[in-house]
C-alpha cells in the first residue's frame, strides 16, 4: 500500500463520522505522517473527540490504542505518565502506566491545567518516552497527540507558553459545518454513531512503514533554499516580533515530503512547500502590535504575503 492509498482510505474512513472537513483530515494524517502532533483551537462541540476516536478506530479496533485526558487544574504529572506503587501481596513496587501510554491521545482543553502538567507532556511529545522515578519508558508507536483548547475562554485557564506550542507540529480549527454538513451530520448520527461501526483500514506498523517512506521523499537543494530563505524572511520581517525557529523549518520541510507523498509524488515541489507554511508556521510566529491596520494582520495574512514575496524555484 503506498502513502497516498493509505492516507485516502483513512480520510474516507474518517470522514464517515466527520463531515466536510477533508482538508483539516488530510492536515492531520500530513502530521500523523510526520509524527508530530496537533493543537485543535476550536469552541465545544465541534467533533475534535470524534475525530480522535476515529483515526484511532481507524488504525486498531484494540481499545487501548485511545486514551482521553480531560484536563483540569488538580490533574498531576503522574496523572498522565504513571505511578509506581507498592504492591503488598508482591512485596514490591510495580508501575502502572498512565493514559499516556496509547497510540491515539486526546488531551482536553490544556490550557485548564497546570504549567507542572502541561510540561510532562513535553518529554513525551519530543522524544517519544516518559521518565519516571528516574527510570525511563517506551511510550506505544505510532504516538499521536491531539490536544484541545477552547479559544473563547479565558477565566481559570493557564495558556501554553510559546516553547509548548512550538512543539505543537500544526495549529489547527475545525469550525463550524456548512448547513449541508450540519444537515449530513443529523441525518448520520439521529440513530447511533457511525463511530460504533467503523472498522480499521490499516495497522500500527503501517502507519510505522509510511513514517520511515516519508523521510525519504527527495527534498531538491533548490527546495531546501526555498525553505531557508522564507525562514530568514519571517526573522526579518518588521511586521512579526518572533520569527520561526530551525524546528520550524524543519517541521514545514517534513511537512512538505508528507504533503507530496500524500498526492503520490516521491519528490517535493515549491507548490507543496506553499501549501504547508500556514498551517505548520502560523502558530510559531507572534504579529507586532502596532496601530496601523496593516500591521495589525493576523498570521495567517503576513505568512501568506512572506510567501508570495519569496520567489520560489523554477526548477
Amino acid at each position: 500500500m503506498t502513502i497516498q492509498q493509505l492516507t485516502t482510505a483513512m480520510e474516507q474512513n474518517i470522514s464517515r463520522v466527520i463531515y466536510g472537513k477533508k482538508e483539516k483530515i488530510d492536515l492531520i494524517l500530513c502530521a500523523l505522517l510526520c509524527s508530530g502532533h496537533i493543537l485543535l483551537d476550536d469552541i465545544p462541540g465541534t467533533g475534535k473527540t470524534s475525530l480522535a476516536k476515529a483515526l484511532a478506530k481507524s488504525i486498531s479496533s484494540d481499545e487501548n490504542a485511545f486514551r482521553r485526558i480531560q484536563f483540569t487544574p488538580d490533574l498531576l504529572p503522574s496523572d498522565i505518565t504513571g505511578i509506581h506503587y507498592y504492591n503488598q501481596k508482591e512485596n514490591e513496587f510495580i508501575f502502572r502506566a498512565g493514559p499516556v501510554f496509547a497510540n491515539i491521545i486526546i488531551a482536553d482543553e490544556i490550557n485548564r491545567t497546570t504549567p507542572r502538567t502541561q510540561s510532562a507532556l513535553l518529554e513525551c511529545m519530543e522524544e517519544g518516552q516518559t521518565t519516571i522515578d528516574g527510570e525511563t519508558f517506551v511510550l506505544p508507536k505510532p504516538f499521536f497527540i491531539i490536544a484541545t483548547q477552547n479559544p473563547i475562554e479565558s477565566q481559570g485557564t493557564f495558556p501554553l507558553p510559546e516553547a509548548q506550542i512550538d512543539r505543537f507540529f500544526m495549529r489547527l480549527s475545525l469550525g463550524y459545518p456548512a448547513e449541508s454538513e450540519e444537515e449530513a451530520i443529523l441525518d448520520g448520527h439521529i440513530k447511533s454513531s457511525p463511530l460504533h461501526a467503523l472498522a480499521p483500514v490499516c495497522t500500527a506498523d503501517d502507519i510505522l512503514s509510511a513514517q520511515a517512506a516519508v523521510r525519504e521523499i527527495h527534498l531538491s537543494a533548490s527546495v531546501r533554499n526555498y525553505i531557508v530563505r522564507l525562514a530568514k524572511t519571517t526573522r526579518e520581517s518588521d511586521r512579526l516580533q518572533l520569527g520561526i525557529s530551525p524546528r520550524a523549518s524543519l517541521a514545514l520541510a517534513h511537512a512538505s515530503q508528507a504533503w507530496a507523498a500524500m498526492h503520490g509524488r516521491d519528490y517535493v515541489l515549491p507548490d507543496d512547500v506553499k501549501e504547508m507554511v500556514i498551517p505548520v508556521l502560523a502558530h510559531r510566529v507572534i504579529p507586532k502590535m502596532q496601530t496601523t491596520q496593516r500591521s495589525a494582520q493576523t498570521s495567517d495574512t503576513i505568512l501568506a504575503e512572506i510567501t508570495a514575496a519569496v520567489p520560489a524555484p523554477i526548477a
